[in-house]
């Protein structure tokens, strides 16, 4: 069984607690308008060609089996490019081969409190990878986060609870309509798996992206806090205020980029104030 992988990242310290490290699954069921992993969310690799960093020497067409034609992503531009122009954006993994990643820094888990969080693009649409690789985490006595915005089937998650020690749940808005303005889905069955998993008292911290053209007002985290306290108490409430730092890979993968505004630590102060106490 494989899986298609963009990234691993190793020493996280943003996807959970401890020292992490954290795999990218490729694929995603949502366009949220703000995402700063674009290359997330096709499921198939792509080829990113970062302009600025070409030189015009040429090597890539010289390497390509259809001289730039048409693209077979086999990698050999990438490979060959002496400036990293063009990067290969997804690879197949075995579980295995997973697992010896995520294996080498054990160490560093145990001393800190940290694991491997499988993140994504949505992990949980590569469903029976994800289950697969997260025994064999847990048999070898590692930590296990699982990153979703729960757009999925519940008894997606019925198969991995007895695997996950937490699950990193992402709330864009409340608003129905807006969710599917922004992100291309309203949000019922994301609101209905969340609440099932805090009335089941899993483990779970909630990670709500601040967009201030979005969801970036006192009042809206007021709803998503009543919603989250009718149904159980989460572990956490990470708010991540919005960056522009991803931008640059629209244009290494050929799309238009939609900027937003990144808010003030006054304002995020503000926000997180109304999470106190959970």
């Amino acid at each position: 069984m494989k899986a298609e992988i963009f990234d691993i990242q190793r020493s996280s310290y943003v996807d959970g607690p401890g020292i992490r490290t954290t795999v990218f699954f490729k694929g995603c069921n949502l366009r949220c308008a703000w995402c700063h992993n674009p290359e997330s969310q096709s499921c198939r690799p792509e080829i990113m060609f970062y302009r600025d960093k070409c030189v015009g020497c040429g090597k890539c067409a010289e390497v390509c089996p259809n001289g730039l034609k048409f693209c077979t992503r086999c990698g050999k531009c990438e490979l060959y490019c002496p400036r990293d122009a063009r990067k290969l954006c997804g690879h197949e993994y075995t579980a295995d081969e997973i697992f010896a990643e995520v294996a080498k820094d054990k160490l560093f888990y145990d001393n800190s409190g940290g694991g491997v969080t499988f993140s994504g693009g949505e992990c949980m649409l590569q469903i029976d990878f994800l289950e697969e690789i997260l025994k064999k985490c847990r048999a070898a006595g590692i930590h296990t986060a699982v990153d979703t915005a729960g757009h999925v089937p519940f008894e997606l998650f019925e198969r991995i609870l007895p695997h996950t020690n937490l699950f990193l749940y992402d709330f864009k808005c409340f608003d129905g309509e807006l969710h599917k303005q922004y992100t291309g889905v309203d949000n019922r069955l994301i609101l209905e798996n969340l609440a099932r998993l805090l009335e089941l008292g899993h483990p779970l911290w909630v990670r709500i992206p601040v967009i201030p053209e979005v969801n970036g007002t006192v009042e809206e985290m007021e709803r998503i806090r009543a919603f989250l306290m009718s149904h159980g108490r989460p572990e956490n409430v990470e708010l991540l205020p919005y960056h522009a730092m991803g931008e640059h890979k629209y244009a290494a993968i050929g799309r238009d980029v939609r900027v937003f505004t990144a808010p003030s630590d006054a304002k995020m102060t503000d926000l997180r104030r109304v999470f106190e106490g959970i």
